[in-house]
């Protein structure tokens, strides 16, 4: 009698065995912007602090986030990260300008009382890629080149903030869309514009922070903003 029950217990613990063997692993992703409201997000627009009636930088429009350029700021995420794959899909909806997506966010308003302290990750058209010293600063390969003269180095207002990225003609057309990713592990960042890695830096001056979408005189569409968390020990390949 004990056999005859024995068996079928023992071919249930095999099938579920079996299963936990072939299920498949939970997504990691997180879906930054949800393609329907701003959940997770907060403006920092200054134009707004004498006029909180002043019309709005940030909207959704057809499923699709929107930086209208103006008035000027920024839309940040109320969660801090680190050590993250960050993916991007955006496009310049009529004339192209202006935007960046900012990392390692942290002090509000630390730049010409609009930037928060950060590192920002160009989208300008025909720039996408440059970094942008915000309070914060990375190294990179080639600094006198793509820099300038060391002695103009800085990250405050009048220094020389911008480092050139490693390529030209990474962007799609004005209307087409473009997919940027800036990986973030430890005090090193890369970033890749449709497939091409654009930039490469090290001894980054910030590990984690808020992450940040500018309004800055272009309109600008997003229809992706995903972060992937990646382990600290992954390793890096330049």
């Amino acid at each position: 009698m004990k056999k005859r029950l024995l068996l079928p217990l023992l071919a249930l613990l095999f099938a579920a065995c079996n299963s936990s063997k072939n299920a498949v692993p939970k997504d990691p992703t997180i879906h930054l912007f949800n393609g329907k409201d701003l959940s997770g997000w907060h403006a920092d627009v200054p134009a707004a602090d004498q006029n909180p009636d002043t019309v709005k930088s940030f909207v959704i429009r057809d499923t699709l986030l929107v930086s209208m350029g103006d008035p000027r700021g920024h839309l940040i995420t109320d969660s801090i990260f680190s050590n993250y794959r960050l993916d991007v899909e955006y496009r310049f909806a009529g004339t192209p300008g202006n935007c960046g997506v900012l990392v390692h966010a942290s002090t509000p308003r630390a730049l010409y009382q609009m930037f928060p302290k950060s590192l920002e990750v160009q989208m300008q058209n025909g720039q996408a890629g440059d970094f942008w010293c915000i309070v914060e600063d990375v190294t990179v390969p080639d600094m006198v080149e793509r820099r300038g003269p060391e002695e103009n180095w800085g990250i405050t207002e009048g220094k020389s903030r911008r480092i050139l990225n490693l390529t030209d003609g990474s962007e799609k057309p004005v209307g087409e869309w473009n997919h940027m990713t800036v990986e973030c592990v430890a005090d090193t960042i890369k970033v890749w514009v449709n497939g091409d890695l654009v930039n490469y830096g090290y001894n980054c001056t910030a590990q984690k922070g808020q992450i940040a979408v500018q309004a800055e005189g272009s309109e600008v569409e997003f229809r992706k903003i995903d972060l992937k968390p990646i382990e600290k020990t992954t390793p890096i390949e330049i």
